[in-house]
């Protein structure tokens, strides 16, 4: 990869993240969100965090289960501090936190970079499918409000027309994919491939079940936490599981738009929130709440990992 283009990849996020704090505060005076940090009920954002790192323990313990047919018994504390201190790290440079997370089992467990970065990524196709299922039971649960919405926003000939272009246009993009040998077609192919055998080779673990609990508690977990925080606020107190489901999953994806979702998190909320006729200001202080008090937890968390990790297997290593 070329030098110009590796720097736009940090750069451009950064930029927008800038950009979208300053769109998110000019919608709201900063005296008024901080108004609502102060009234907002602490009980549910401290168990909302407390989910949250339940979710990470989780996930660190979760690749236990990976490494052992690798032939590699890595402790848990060690797979814990890795998860926190890839976290912190993709605040600075996006997607570097797993390549961080494999150097870190690499120093401290032994666990070769390759077969280290290879299980990370399989568990990111376990994620991605987690993904994609809760998108499919918002749809199925949804379908009414979804068709009514686009039903109201859109004229039925012209919503007619666009479902049968989009339908030939993805057609058409398979075909093309299928018979071309060009980069993007390359790419999108070993993506597919990549999502299917990582899918399969979960079943073909030793303790599959383990995995496949741990992958679904995460996911519970995030969605708990997500949930529980709205309750910090009285004026989201009524939400709707459409509400939460729909906020949760553009929440889910503005992370991945900017370093750690900074800027696109809260706007993402206030475009799900108001769609179920959410009050703007709340929804925004949600976002703003949900993802402060997160990425406070990882600054702390990941910055200890950092600093503890050396001084812990010295001590593991002198014994």
């Amino acid at each position: 990869m070329s030098k110009p283009k590796s720097i736009l990849k940090v750069v451009l996020p950064l930029l927008l993240g800038v950009a979208l704090v300053w769109y998110s505060l000019s919608q709201i005076s900063v005296s008024k969100l901080v108004q609502y940090f102060k009234d907002a009920d602490y009980f549910w954002i401290v168990l909302g965090v407390s989910l949250g790192v339940l979710s990470h323990a989780s996930r660190a313990y979760r690749w236990l289960f990976m490494a052992e047919p690798l032939g590699y018994k890595p402790k848990f504390v060690n797979s814990f501090m890795a998860v926190y201190s890839a976290y912190l790290i993709n605040f600075t440079i996006p997607r570097a936190g797993e390549i961080a997370r494999a150097s870190i089992l690499t120093n401290y467990e032994d666990v070769p970079f390759d077969k280290g970065f290879g299980s990370i990524v399989a568990e990111r196709v376990a994620d991605t499918i987690m993904l994609l299922i809760i998108i499919g039971v918002a749809l199925i649960l949804e379908f009414e409000f979804i068709y009514s919405f686009f039903i109201e926003k859109f004229n039925p000939l012209t919503l007619l027309i666009g479902i049968v272009v989009l339908l030939m246009v993805i057609l058409g993009l398979y075909f093309f994919i299928k018979s071309s040998a060009s980069k993007f077609a390359l790419k999108v192919k070993s993506f597919v491939n990549g999502l299917v055998e990582g899918a399969l080779s979960i079943f073909k673990m030793k303790k599959k079940w383990a995995f496949i609990f741990h992958t679904m508690f995460i996911w519970v977990m995030y969605l708990s936490m997500f949930y529980f925080t709205t309750l910090a606020l009285p004026e989201l107190n009524d939400i709707s599981l459409a509400a939460i489901l729909i906020g949760f999953i553009m929440a889910s994806f503005s992370i991945a738009a900017t370093n750690g979702g900074i800027g696109s998190f809260p706007e993402a909320i206030v475009i799900a929130f108001t769609l179920f006729n959410m009050p703007e200001d709340p929804s925004r202080a949600f976002g703003w709440i949900m993802w402060s008090t997160q990425t406070l937890v990882i600054i702390v968390l990941g910055g200890l990992s950092l600093i503890y990790l050396p001084i812990y297997n010295r001590k593991k290593n002198s014994i």
